[in-house]
C-alpha cells in the first residue's frame, strides 16, 4: 500500500486547523503537521492530494445502519454481495467505518446473519461489526419491527448470538423493562458488548437502572421511545445523566426536530452520535421495500410501514447529517465532526484506534468541499 500526503486542508479534529497536512503510511497516520512543512513529509513515490479550499475530517463512522442501494444487511447470509453494494453507498457518502444493523427476526436466523457478517469482515475493513436492533424490545414502541417477533432475552438466546457474534457483536438494543433484561444487560457487558437501550416503554427510574447496570448507549434518542415531559423526564434525560452512555440520533429532519438536536448535543456534550439508521431505500429510488418482514413505501425519501405510516428507518447518509447538523442545527462544525467521528468511536471502545487524524490512528479520512459534500475517502490509507 502506497503513502499519502494530503495537504493545504483545513483540518477539522475535535478543533479547525487551517492549512493543514496528514501523512498516511502502511494504513495508518504517520505524521501531520501544518504550512510549507508537508513538502518535507513527502517520499519517493508517494501520492500527493492538494486539498486547498477543503476540509479534512477523519472518516464518518456509523454506529447503526441497515442498508443502502436497494440491499439490507438483513440478506447477508443469502446473499454476501448485499453488503458489499450497501457499503459502497454508504462510501460515497463519507462513511469509512459501519456498525450493521439487523432489525428483528427469530434467534437461529440472526445467529446466521450474525456469522454471515463475521466472515464479510475479513475481508472488508468498513465492517466493524453488528448491530442487533431486536428482538428483545416493547410491543408497544416497537416502531418498525414485525410484533409476532418480539421476544423477552433469556440466557440461551443471548448465549447464541454471542457465539454466533464471536467477537463482532459490538451492540444490542434492549426495553430494559421487560423481564430477563437486567440479565441480560449483564451478560452483553460482561462479554464486552454494548447494551443499548431503545424501543422501550420504560421511564426515567428504569431506564437509569439499565444504565447503571453498565448500559451505554440509547437508540436513536427521542424515536422508539417516551418523550421528555417536565414531570416525566424518560430515557433521553437519563442518559443525558449518565456520563458514559452515547446518545444516538438520526438528524435528517424528519425523525427529530432540528432544535431538539442542539438540545441533545447542549445536553449530552461530546456523547452524541449521529447515526443514519438507512435502510435500502438509502441512495436509491423512492418505491415499495422490505425492512426485515415488513412492506415499507417510502415517498420523498421518507421510508413508512405501508400499515399504519410509522417511520421505518430512514434514507439518511452521514454526510447529510453533517450538512443538517451545521445548517439547520447551528452546530459549530467541529461539534457536528466530532459527532460523527470521535464520539461514535468512543461509543464503541475503540476511541485509541478510529475517530481521529493523529499519529498512530487508522489512516480514515474525508476530504470535503466548501458546502460539505464528499470529494474523497480513504480507509486504512486506501
Amino acid at each position: 500500500m502506497g503513502s499519502t500526503v494530503i495537504h493545504s486542508a483545513e483540518l477539522v479534529d475535535g478543533v479547525r486547523t487551517p492549512d493543514s497536512w496528514v501523512r498516511f503510511e502502511r494504513g495508518r497516520v504517520a505524521a501531520r503537521g501544518t504550512g510549507a512543512s508537508w513538502r518535507d513529509a513527502v517520499g519517493t513515490g508517494d501520492a500527493v492530494v492538494d486539498a486547498s479550499g477543503r476540509f479534512l475530517a477523519p472518516g464518518f463512522i456509523d454506529l447503526h445502519g441497515h442498508g443502502a442501494g436497494t440491499r439490507a444487511f438483513d440478506e447477508a447470509a443469502d446473499d454476501p454481495s448485499a453488503l458489499a453494494e450497501a457499503l459502497a453507498v454508504h462510501r460515497a457518502h463519507g462513511t469509512t467505518r459501519a456498525v450493521l444493523s439487523l432489525v428483528t427476526a427469530p434467534v437461529d436466523a440472526l445467529a446466521e446473519r450474525l456469522r454471515a457478517i463475521r466472515t464479510a469482515a475479513a475481508d472488508e475493513p468498513m465492517i466493524l461489526g453488528a448491530h442487533l436492533e431486536g428482538p428483545f424490545l416493547d410491543h408497544d414502541f416497537r416502531g418498525a419491527h414485525d410484533p409476532a417477533l418480539l421476544r423477552s432475552a433469556d440466557a440461551a438466546a443471548i448465549d447464541t448470538l454471542l457465539d454466533a457474534g464471536d467477537g463482532m457483536l459490538r451492540q444490542v438494543t434492549i426495553a430494559p423493562e421487560h423481564a430477563g433484561a437486567a440479565a441480560a444487560i449483564d451478560a452483553l457487558v460482561s462479554a464486552g458488548v454494548r447494551a443499548a437501550v431503545g424501543h422501550t416503554s420504560a421511564d426515567y427510574d428504569t431506564a437509569l437502572r439499565a444504565f447503571d447496570r453498565g448500559a451505554s448507549i440509547l437508540t436513536h434518542a427521542f424515536n422508539g421511545m417516551r418523550g421528555i415531559h417536565h414531570r416525566a423526564p424518560g430515557p433521553v434525560v437519563a442518559a443525558m445523566r449518565s456520563p458514559h452512555v452515547t446518545l444516538e440520533v438520526i438528524n435528517d429532519g424528519v425523525h427529530v426536530h432540528p432544535d431538539v438536536v442542539a438540545l441533545a448535543f447542549h445536553g449530552a456534550p461530546g456523547r452524541v452520535a449521529l447515526i443514519t439508521d438507512a435502510m435500502a431505500a438509502t441512495g436509491a429510488a423512492d418505491g415499495a421495500y422490505l425492512l426485515g418482514s415488513l412492506a415499507v413505501e417510502v415517498t420523498d425519501g421518507v421510508a413508512r410501514l405501508s400499515e399504519g405510516g410509522t417511520i421505518a428507518g430512514s434514507t439518511l447518509t452521514l454526510d447529510a447529517a453533517l450538512r443538517q447538523a451545521v445548517g439547520a442545527c447551528g452546530l459549530p462544525l467541529e461539534t457536528a465532526v466530532s459527532a460523527l467521528t470521535r464520539v461514535p468511536a468512543a461509543a464503541l471502545g475503540l476511541g485509541a484506534e478510529l475517530g481521529r487524524l493523529d499519529p498512530g490512528y487508522a489512516a480514515d479520512a474525508v476530504l470535503l468541499d466548501a458546502d460539505l459534500s464528499v470529494a474523497r475517502s480513504w480507509i486504512a490509507g486506501a
